[in-house]
């Protein structure tokens, strides 16, 4: 029984055993009776290991298969709330956050963990989680100032508060710059005006971080109650894929914030932006490989169930080349994106003994690897999510099973948090930064 968890002060605290406690089909045995983990990652110590295998327990018992199945299926969840308290409960909202402030002060790899086990369970709930934990949460441990760290910390680690971040519009996606919303300053408040779209977390958020302009040409970003008068939710938007994952507008009518609510600085909202794009393209990236995990582990298993001319489909060499590209996607992604978890976790880590902090005011090192990393994962998860599909075949093609869910949960990697063509972009970017100099 598991008695490593020592960094842990809210638990994962649950006994469990030491293995992989819900993929339907990782242990794989050899001919001559040998099993071994076909997925196992060597590089994780034990106490990394534990945690995750910890997050699938969890959710084995909170989110059962038939569960998040009817998520998706009703677009709604009616237990988000107390779900999010009970991950509160374990700990896992504040898994970046330093101790002094009730997190568990743990490393970005360590995040990534806990998405991609979220998503081997329920992708949107998954999605509801990344935007909670690292873009609100983890936005106001790098940009916050004491007193707006000591108020609304506690109340988000804790899952008793939602959190959102709050910055694209109708007109204004991935130019960020063309957003209407503005603050004006009027005594000790600003007056918010305008509306944000496709807002995750949105419709059901207790705090959001607005960008809005406070000139013509700078942006500032602002802590906002949803309590406060002036604000409301509009749309509720209906997707294709992360259903269940609350999305919609919210409207700034005259809603009065006061300054000390500004996150960051006046006039800063672009490099508070700036300041967490990398942790969030990084974490977000263990989305669709958890997508990916699931897809393997259903279509594995469908493969040695479904029979077809008197042997199982998996049998045939054309189903094991599909098969043997879907491992080969899964690990190459997750070998690369531990690996740059871990490397940026050690960079911060000298730069705090340094005392150099996490905040930067442009891109960084990191800034074409996380992007990198996002676009691969992205792309392979909508890959690995259709070879499933289609070795699952006309089954695949129903909702009986949980291959079309998966499929169309991969879609959004490649539009959310940044386009497929934007990444691409800023990689060439950076390219020519270095090589154009």
């Amino acid at each position: 029984m598991i008695s490593r968890i020592s960094y842990l002060s809210n638990p994962l605290r649950v006994a469990v055993s030491k293995r992989h406690l819900w993929q339907s089909r990782s242990i794989s045995s050899s001919s001559n009776g040998a099993s071994y983990d076909i997925f196992h990652e060597h590089s994780l110590t034990q106490d990394q290991l534990d945690l995750r295998d910890q997050v699938h327990l969890f959710l084995k018992r909170e989110l059962p298969l038939d569960v998040a199945a009817k998520i998706d299926k009703e677009d709604s969840y009616p237990g988000f709330r107390e779900l999010w308290k009970k991950l509160g409960a374990i700990g896992l909202h504040g898994i970046t956050v330093p101790k002094e402030f009730g997190g568990l002060g743990l490393g970005f790899l360590e995040h990534c963990l806990a998405i991609e086990a979220i998503s081997q369970h329920s992708s949107a709930i998954a999605l509801s989680y990344g935007a909670h934990s690292n873009l609100s949460i983890n936005q106001i441990v790098l940009n916050g100032n004491e007193k707006q760290k000591a108020k609304y910390l506690p109340k988000m680690i804790d899952g008793s508060h939602i959190g959102s971040l709050a910055m694209s519009e109708p007109n204004s996606g991935s130019d960020v710059t063309s957003m209407r919303t503005s603050a004006e300053k009027k005594g000790d408040y600003y007056v918010l005006n305008g509306s944000k779209f496709w807002i995750t977390n949105g419709p059901i958020a207790d705090v959001v971080i607005v960008y809005a302009k406070t000139n013509q040409k700078d942006i500032t970003a602002f802590l906002v109650d949803t309590r406060t008068e002036g604000f409301s939710v509009g749309k509720k938007l209906v997707k294709m894929g992360m259903r269940g994952s609350p999305t919609g507008e919210l409207i700034f009518d005259d809603c009065k914030v006061h300054e000390s609510n500004i996150l960051g600085g006046l006039n800063c909202g672009v490099y508070v932006l700036m300041s967490g794009l990398d942790y969030e393209r990084l974490v977000l990236a263990a989305g669709p490989l958890g997508i990916m995990q699931r897809a393997c582990d259903l279509a594995y298993d469908y493969a040695h169930q479904r029979r077809q001319f008197n042997q199982p489909i998996g049998h045939f060499q054309l189903v094991q080349g599909i098969m043997a590209d879907m491992f080969t996607e899964t690990f190459f992604c997750r070998t690369t994106l531990y690996t740059l978890a871990r490397n940026l976790d050690d960079h911060l880590a000298k730069k705090k003994v340094e005392g150099s902090g996490h905040a930067s005011k442009g891109t960084s090192e990191f800034t074409a690897k996380c992007a990198a990393i996002i676009l691969r994962l992205a792309e392979a998860g909508q890959q690995v999510a259709d070879q499933a599909l289609q070795i699952l075949g006309g089954n695949g093609y129903t909702e009986d099973y949980e291959a079309s869910r998966l499929l169309r949960d991969a879609r959004l990697y490649r539009i959310g948090a940044g386009t497929s063509e934007i990444r691409r972009w800023l990689i060439g970017r950076e390219i020519n930064k270095v090589y154009g100099s």
